[in-house]
């Protein structure tokens, strides 16, 4: 007979990473073959909501440059404020030119409370160098370009080239991350790695819209906490994954 010492003890159970199990009497998660169905309603629901401001500098402006300089801007900052500190500034300098022009001083003070402020007047001052010094004055359309420009990270360049350029990819901040997995449509610990996983399921024609629909739709109704699920257009068909309260 084995003795105690030989007798090997059970392995203790694994815990099983992933969305978890679903509540019973909820919709199936979202999939890459039925999430055009639920864009298609946002898309309709959109004109009523307030719309990202960077994509409505784009709209209006049609301007990479004005579109790189408000992003660096919005970064940590409500686009309450980035809707006023912005236009200030372009006011006075909406060219690479004309914002060397200025000193980090006075760029600060237009730009005034956008969050870290001082620091991003310095750093939209050296973008405006570089641009001038490597790309002759004008915003480079190619994601590694943009990548070279000290201050710019991948979510800056993604969002100039989708919304200044038009070109296909998918701008992932924390409204996109939060409903793409609140939707069941990716399973995704942080917002990095998001952009990877999207880029697997989504269908290519709905990745220039994407980031506009969810931001503008985060922002109002799919909120981080308690999100407005009363006011949903497309609260029957969300499996409301991680909602424990809603209104």
């Amino acid at each position: 007979m084995a003795s105690k010492s030989e007798i090997a003890a059970p392995e203790p159970r694994r815990r099983r990473l992933g969305p978890g199990p679903q509540r019973r009497g909820t919709p199936p998660h979202v999939s890459g073959a039925t999430v055009g169905g639920l864009l298609r309603v946002l898309r309709k629901a959109a004109p009523v909501w307030n719309a990202p401001v960077l994509t409505l500098m784009a709209a209006e402006k049609h301007d990479p440059f004005l579109t790189l300089i408000g992003c660096i801007l919005s970064l940590r900052t409500k686009d309450e404020t980035t809707a006023v500190a912005a236009p200030r500034l372009f006011a006075r300098a909406s060219t690479p030119a004309a914002l060397l022009a200025l000193t980090e001083k006075e760029i600060a003070e237009l730009i005034y409370p956008v969050g870290f402020y001082r620091t991003k007047a310095r750093v939209v001052r050296g973008i405006a160098r570089d641009l001038l010094d490597r790309f002759d004055g004008s915003v480079p359309d190619r994601l590694e370009d943009l990548l070279t420009l000290k201050g710019v990270g991948r979510k800056t360049a993604n969002l100039v080239v989708t919304e200044a350029f038009g070109r296909a990819g998918i701008c992932v901040d924390t409204h996109v991350h939060r409903i793409s997995n609140r939707w069941g449509l990716v399973h995704t610990r942080d917002a990095n790695h998001t952009g990877a996983a999207l880029r697997e399921v989504l269908p290519h024609r709905y990745w220039l819209e994407y980031n506009a629909l969810l931001v503008a739709f985060g922002q109002t109704i799919c909120q981080p906490v308690s999100p407005w699920c009363s006011r949903c257009p497309i609260a029957r068909r969300c499996p409301r994954l991680g909602v424990i309260k809603s209104r």
